[in-house]
């Protein structure tokens, strides 16, 4: 486990930038063949676009909420850079399919709007479970996809999701080391949340309100030009099942596991050290 005084920021750095694919040499853009997408596929691809450029909002909330954590707020412009650089690469795509189809800087600025100031410990963790959930989104629409250069682009960004949750995770550690209970009791609490989809099969951060004056218009799906996309990308078209959702559940379970230092064969566990973390912070 990491030191709570050594800063993370310059290793993950390094790591990250040592696996970072290239947006120019890496894509076979002169590949792409048309003719193996459908009209919905391509709609996906640029709902996807506009999702990902969300990281926009989220970088100002970490900015705000954890200005006094200079490590953290350092490894974010990493972070922010690998997710805008998803929605530009979906962009890209989409311009060689037809330029008609890129998103609008109208359109791209809806998802960029306020969010209310939240525990910036719950949010680390939301954001953990939410790239572990978005790895497995992206692997199950490359399997779904034919045309094999958007196949290769969401190889790449569920790689990069994969990456992005390991480095949230070393920060989740620090704070355990930092902050004990409270970090835990509020790990354990965005871990059920995350760890329910059955309530919403589409539980990620995109999806949570964090807006009240918005409401209901204050999650990132409910501005996109479609709302309803991404429930209908995942049961309907990539069908994201249960045999992928039980993958969701069992990375974060698994690395929740490591994290509080005790066996977890199911989120009945998670739900107990909730009760557990809370009840020690009222003593």
């Amino acid at each position: 486990m990491q030191t709570a005084n050594r800063m993370l920021y310059p290793s993950l750095f390094n790591s990250l930038e040592t696996a970072r694919w290239n947006l120019g040499k890496d894509i076979a853009w002169d590949e792409i063949d048309r003719s193996l997408l459908s009209d919905e596929d391509i709609h996906a691809i640029r709902m996807n676009c506009i999702l990902e450029w969300s990281a926009m909002q989220t970088v100002g909330v970490f900015l705000r909420d954890s200005s006094d954590d200079t490590d953290f707020c350092a490894f974010t412009s990493v972070w922010f850079y690998e997710e805008m650089k998803h929605s530009l690469v979906l962009n890209e795509y989409l311009r060689h399919l037809d330029p008609a189809l890129v998103p609008t800087e109208d359109t791209l600025r809806q998802v960029n709007f306020p969010a209310d100031p939240v525990n910036p410990l719950e949010t680390l963790a939301m954001h953990f479970c939410g790239e572990v959930r978005l790895n497995q989104w992206y692997r199950c629409a490359q399997q779904h996809f034919r045309e094999p250069v958007i196949r290769s682009i969401y190889g790449l960004m569920a790689a990069d999701e994969a990456r992005h949750a390991r480095a949230y995770f070393s920060y989740m550690q620090r704070a355990i080391q930092k902050k004990g209970n409270v970090a835990l009791a509020a790990f354990a609490k965005i871990g059920l949340l995350m760890c329910s989809p059955r309530l919403n099969r589409a539980m990620h951060p995109t999806n949570l309100h964090v807006n009240k004056s918005l409401f209901p218009n204050d999650t990132v799906n409910s501005r996109l030009p479609d709302p309803d996309w991404l429930n209908r990308w995942l049961s309907e078209q990539i069908r994201f099942d249960d045999v992928w959702e039980e993958r969701v559940i069992k990375g974060i379970l698994g690395n929740y596991a490591d994290l509080f230092g005790v066996q977890m064969t199911g989120v009945a566990d998670l739900r107990r050290l909730r009760k557990q973390y809370s009840a020690a912070l009222t003593e």
